[in-house]
C-alpha cells in the first residue's frame, strides 16, 4: 500500500458493470513529506474519498480487485482508506502543510 492525496476525480457516464457504485478518483501518491513521491493515477473509490483526503491506496491489480468484489475489473488501483492522522518516530505528522492548491 502507498499514501497519497487525491487531486481530482473523474466523471464517466459510460463504464464497465464491474465498475458500477465506484468514484474514480486521481490520486498522487505522497511521501512523508506530503511531496509527491510518483506519477498520479486513476483509482476506484473504495473509502468514499474526498478531493483534497489523504488516503491509503493499493496499486496492485489483484489485490484491488479484490477490495471491489471482482475478478474481472480492469482495475490496478484502489483506495481502501482514508487517513485520519500519521505517526512518525513518535511525533505527529501533517501531510497536508504541503498540500497542492487544489482547483
Amino acid at each position: 500500500m502507498k499514501i497519497a492525496r487525491v487531486i481530482g476525480s473523474v466523471v464517466n457516464t459510460v463504464k464497465l458493470e464491474s465498475l458500477n457504485g465506484f468514484k474514480l478518483l486521481w490520486v498522487e501518491p505522497i511521501n512523508e513529506k506530503g511531496e509527491s513521491s510518483e506519477p498520479a493515477v486513476l483509482a476506484a473509490d473504495g473509502a468514499q474519498a474526498g478531493l483534497g483526503n489523504i488516503v491509503l491506496l493499493c496499486q496492485e491489480g489483484k489485490s484491488a480487485r479484490m477490495v471491489m468484489d471482482s475478478i474481472d475489473a480492469p482495475v490496478e488501483a484502489v483506495i481502501v482508506g482514508v487517513i485520519d492522522s500519521i505517526e512518525i518516530n513518535g511525533q505527529d505528522v501533517s501531510l497536508n502543510e504541503n498540500a497542492k492548491e487544489l482547483p
